[in-house]
């Protein structure tokens, strides 16, 4: 079975006792298949930041040893730093890595959230890709006026009841904050001046919310054992919104109020490609593209050595998986590499085909993990069968439709490219694999509604199917 990896980076109250901290890493350490990546702590901010991963299962099972030991270990009355918070175990986001959909983290996120509730009495928001509301997907919203606020006013404001459990707050570990998302960069930028007003006007100035940039989220606090402000910054989505555009903006700000930048620093781990792309903008390298870094380079040469045969051989073993989906998704990859060939041939910037090609390869695996699931489900006791086979069929049929909805903007782009004839044969195949492609996921998206009982999750789907069918007219 493909391997799934699901990434945990929970956020805890507590960053000066390092005995509390080494007692909750060791309870999430204790599960066996889950890999601590990095641990982070900070005591102006009095809070530790967590990064591990390991398979869905296993994650769920170590967050919420860690919570608990949070909850046991962390009281709320007696906390104080820069950071805002609601609850012991602030928040605790699942990313999906590696043969999981966001979907699956959503609902990762809501079991862990029940089993909270239920053992810790500790009530649960959902936000981000979990959020049941609107105004939740925004963690700040959530966590306005923080845990002293939360005391006073949960069970007495509509506004401020749980996703998940009773509307009362745990006296000591507050409430807590759970969800999905994608990669988040945690970044701060530091000035040099003790003038905490002035990294919150540019804070102000960056963060969306207030007419800044789109996926970045920020806020001034200060450094007391530095004696600096610093502007604490959240990149939900580096690749629309780059690391580099920030800091530089961060930088020119400070300008404006004659104070200097002295340092930054990332909290947790970083994508490869939000580093490529600032050494991109900063050396000003005219050939620069990800292909020049040693280690993509190695990691494509064993990726092409045996890879196609081996996925062929799996496709043709008398097996179900990898299957049609499976197959698709391999369609749409090799389109989306020839859309990236051309461009670099046409002197184009490639760069969104080849993000195209790492969707749909990663999909190829996907869409084989979830019909395992499938299968995997009709396999248990048929008295507990039902809801098992149910939850698996939505995962089924949510890869094709990712893969299908990609590959129609995939064909769009493809459709409107302008390049010199000599390249022509080579976009008129990269159009016909992307059209097999969505044939392929379309087929596969259809045969999984036809097993499916529930009316709500299908008309979902159909509603998704029907805004491609009306953007393609």
């Amino acid at each position: 079975m493909p391997r799934q990896l699901v990434e945990c980076v929970p956020n805890f109250s507590e960053g000066r006792d390092a005995a509390k901290m080494e007692a909750i890493v060791a309870a999430i350490t204790a599960v066996p298949e889950v890999t601590l990546l990095d641990r982070e702590a900070d005591a102006d901010h009095n809070r530790s930041v967590l990064t591990f991963v390991g398979p869905p299962a296993a994650v769920a099972d170590a967050a919420l040893r860690g919570v608990e030991k949070a909850v046991e270990l962390i009281d709320l009355t007696q906390h104080h730093g820069a950071h805002p918070r609601i609850g012991a175990a602030d928040v605790v986001p699942f990313i999906p890595i590696e043969g999981v959909t966001l979907e699956e983290c959503v609902r990762l996120a809501e079991r862990v959230g029940g089993e909270i509730w239920n053992r810790l009495k500790v009530p649960v928001y959902l936000y981000e890709a979990a959020a049941r509301r609107p105004e939740r997907v925004n963690l700040e919203n959530i966590r306005r006026g923080q845990f002293e606020a939360l005391l006073r006013e949960m069970g007495t404001e509509a506004g401020r009841a749980p996703d998940i459990g009773e509307p009362v707050c745990h006296p000591t570990a507050g409430a807590i904050v759970l969800g999905a998302r994608k990669f988040l960069i945690a970044y701060n930028v530091n000035l040099g001046t003790a003038d905490v007003d002035i990294a919150k006007r540019i804070a102000k100035t960056i963060r969306f919310s207030s007419g800044g940039f789109r996926f970045v989220k920020s806020m001034g606090v200060m450094l007391a054992s530095r004696n600096l402000a610093q502007v604490s910054i959240n990149l939900t989505d580096f690749e629309q919104t780059p690391l580099h555009q920030v800091f530089e903006t961060v930088r020119r700000e400070a300008e404006r109020y004659g104070v200097p930048v002295v340092g930054s620093e990332i909290v947790g781990l970083i994508p490869r490609k939000a580093i490529e792309l600032a050494a991109e903008y900063f050396l000003r390298a005219e050939n620069f593209s990800p292909q020049l870094v040693l280690e993509n380079r190695i990691a494509d040469a064993v990726a092409v050595r045996g890879g196609l045969p081996e996925f062929l051989d799996a496709l043709a073993a008398g097996t179900a998986t990898p299957g049609g989906g499976s197959a698709a998704a391999a369609a749409a990859a090799m389109g989306a590499a020839l859309g990236a060939m051309v461009s670099r041939l046409a002197k184009l910037d490639p760069g969104t085909y080849e993000d195209d090609r790492a969707f749909f390869t990663a999909a190829v695996e996907r869409d084989a993990a979830a019909f395992q699931h499938v299968m995997t489900a009709y396999r248990r006791p048929k008295g507990e069968r039902a809801p098992f086979v149910e939850e698996a069929l939505h995962g089924a049929a949510l890869v094709p439709l990712e893969v299908l909805e990609r590959a129609a903007a995939l064909n769009a782009r493809l459709e409107k490219m302008e390049v010199p004839a000599r390249f022509s044969s080579d976009l008129a195949v990269a159009k016909a694999l992307t059209a097999a492609a969505r044939t392929g996921a379309l087929e596969n998206v259809r045969i999984n509604l036809e097993s499916m009982a529930d009316a709500a999750f299908k008309a979902a789907v159909e509603a998704r199917l029907s805004r491609l069918t009306e953007a393609t007219k």
